[in-house]
């Protein structure tokens, strides 16, 4: 699909501009793998329509549900500063748009830039409802590196989209590269189905890029993405891995990936052959074209960092093909990590640091010690060969400070606004309720206990609370990396290890972290946050591994007003969704 723009300032006008946006939650046919099915889209697109903007900029988008499914849309990496009824997690913000109802999401992109995603925040439907939102630094302001003669949005996901206009200089082309998880399944269905099992989730049926799976899959020889690239000049790359419930490997054969960006953050270059990114991560990389002139394979692997768990283990494959390359040659094979090599996942992330000097929170007031993990709930089914599929015939489940999330019935927004009672507690621990060695001696098997408690717990924060939020992986069922996503919010990783925390041996880097809104807590390791809770509203923190976040890896935490008008969360809009 492809659209004209006349120049580049069409797309760069002055920022403070608003943006307007129509999205109809639509079905429509896909051909994929051998089969046909029916997937949930926005405007019938897949992936859906990119969101262009430049910083500071005004965003109204208006969404009409048009299909029988509960639907809402999040702005995933937007801070959402002063606009907490607008960020979009179902049953934590907003009740869902129902079928035949509308929302209109209004937001500003105060002090933001760089590459985001939308997608959906209900049930599984994020697996196709989602899209690029790329916003561009203010007029005259340039990039703090190297101007690419080509941008290409690679989605890591299920998209082919592609947008080419000129401008006076040179063409631009921006191309979505999405990479994420195909499914044949209903996945909404789906997501019943696994719930109901007790077990764990299936394997997506394919990886893809740009919503092409490659030549490595069933009736897909022809389904392949592919870059038309001129030797010599460099390429940047956005990135967003838009997948459900895989982290991923990406890398380009015989090419180099220069990170300038992580999460719509500057960051100090750094080369490497490979990159690693969770589900809600982006990522901006150069690539310079300077190889024999030839098609070189693009690859996008799995990386499983837990045990014993079934997962697709077929790459996706697109080309980065040379002008000048001949027709229907053989690509050039990228050489991706095994699937478990965690060192070539925090190799990625040692490379990471702001671009210049930030300024970290110094003296904490509010520290969190937050588990992060799996669980298994006994037996409660009177058919068990149903309804009880996870370990030791049991359920599984998963927590923080094992507390497994339930969602409310009520926004929980919308219930601490209004004063409603019964929805929530604002009892979430700041610790676990006991400490042991979580990464080894977790409680794994009968008659040890392994069960979650079930609450819809919250957290509250004082306005201007200066927070260290540290989370630690634990090894009940398996150790894995989890990539925490914290709405509202970006934080600095000031710290990251394996092992358990240990505060009097944990070194942080206080000069330049990078500035983040999802980090990888590592496997059997902890991940250490900052930041300072000067947003007002309600905010989800919780795994952007799908299964995770529906077994109830999540947590909410609640920062309260200050002090003024820019310091209060203004009225909820007249059109929130009601339950």
């Amino acid at each position: 699909m492809s659209f004209s723009y006349c120049s580049m300032a069409d797309k760069r006008a002055a920022g403070g501009s608003t943006r307007f946006y129509d999205f109809k939650v639509q079905t429509m046919k896909v051909n994929k793998l051998c089969n046909t099915k029916e997937i949930v889209t926005i405007n019938k697109m897949f992936p859906g329509p990119i969101v262009y903007a430049q910083e500071d900029d005004r965003i109204i988008v208006k969404v009409t549900n048009e299909t029988p499914y509960n639907a809402t849309i999040h702005w995933h990496g937007v801070r959402q500063k002063l606009s907490c009824w607008f960020d979009g997690p179902s049953y934590i913000t907003q009740c869902p748009i129902q079928a035949g109802a509308s929302f209109t999401y209004k937001f500003t992109l105060v002090q933001q830039k760089g590459t985001f995603f939308w997608h959906a925040h209900v049930s599984w439907l994020r697996a196709t409802v989602y899209g690029a939102i790329v916003v561009y630094p203010k007029t005259e302001v340039p990039y703090p590196f190297e101007h690419p003669y080509e941008e290409h949005i690679v989605i890591l996901g299920t998209l082919s989209f592609l947008i080419r206009y000129t401008c006076s200089v040179m063409w631009y082309i921006y191309v979505w590269n999405l990479i994420g998880e195909y499914w044949l399944r209903d996945v909404v269905q789906l997501e019943r189905e696994v719930l109901a099992s007790g077990g764990a989730a299936p394997p997506a049926d394919a990886f893809t890029i740009n919503s092409h799976p490659g030549p490595n899959y069933n009736c897909s020889r022809n389904d392949v993405y592919k870059i038309d690239v001129v030797p010599g000049k460099t390429y940047l790359l956005r990135l967003i891995n838009a997948g459900l419930n895989m982290e991923n490997f990406f890398a380009i054969a015989y090419h180099k990936l220069t990170i300038v960006e992580a999460d719509a953050e500057y960051t100090k270059p750094f080369t490497t052959d490979r990159v690693m990114l969770g589900p809600g991560q982006t990522m901006n990389v150069l690539v310079t074209a300077n190889q024999p002139i030839g098609k070189y394979s693009i690859a996008m692997g799995p990386y499983m960092s837990a045990q014993n768990i079934s997962f697709q283990n077929i790459s996706a494959i697109a080309y980065f093909q040379y002008l000048g390359a001949v027709p229907n040659s053989i690509s050039l094979p990228a050489k991706l990590p095994s699937f478990n090599d965690n060192l070539a996942a925090k190799t990625v992330m040692d490379g990471l640091r702001s671009l210049n000097p930030v300024n970290v929170p110094k003296e904490i007031d509010t520290e969190l010690f937050v588990t992060v993990g799996l669980n298994v709930n006994k037996c409660r089914s009177k058919t068990p060969r149903n309804n009880c599929r996870g370990m030791n015939n049991g359920t599984f489940a998963a927590s923080m400070n094992n507390i497994s999330f339930v969602m409310p019935t009520v926004s929980i927004l919308e219930a601490y606004y209004k004063k409603i009672g019964g929805q929530f507690t604002v009892d979430f621990p700041g610790a676990p309720l006991r400490f042991y060695d979580f990464v080894n001696g977790a409680p794994n098997n009968a008659p040890n206990n392994t069960q979650a408690i079930n609450g819809t717990r919250t957290k509250v924060l004082k306005f201007g609370s200066k927070v260290q939020l540290i989370f630690q992986d634990t090894s009940t069922v398996t150790t894995e990396n989890h990539p925490i996503h914290l709405h509202g919010y970006s934080f600095y990783v000031v710290g990251y290890g394996t092992g358990n925390y240990n505060p009097q041996t944990a070194n942080f880097n206080l000069i330049d972290p990078p500035y983040m809104n999802t980090i990888g807590v590592p496997v059997g390791g902890w991940a250490a946050i900052r930041f300072v809770a000067d947003n007002p509203g309600v905010w989800f923190m919780h795994c952007h591994l799908e299964i995770h976040q529906s077994w109830g890896l999540g947590a909410v935490l609640i920062v309260e007003n200050g002090e003024g008008e820019l310091e209060t969360l203004p009225h909820p809009p007249v059109d929130l969704p009601r339950c």
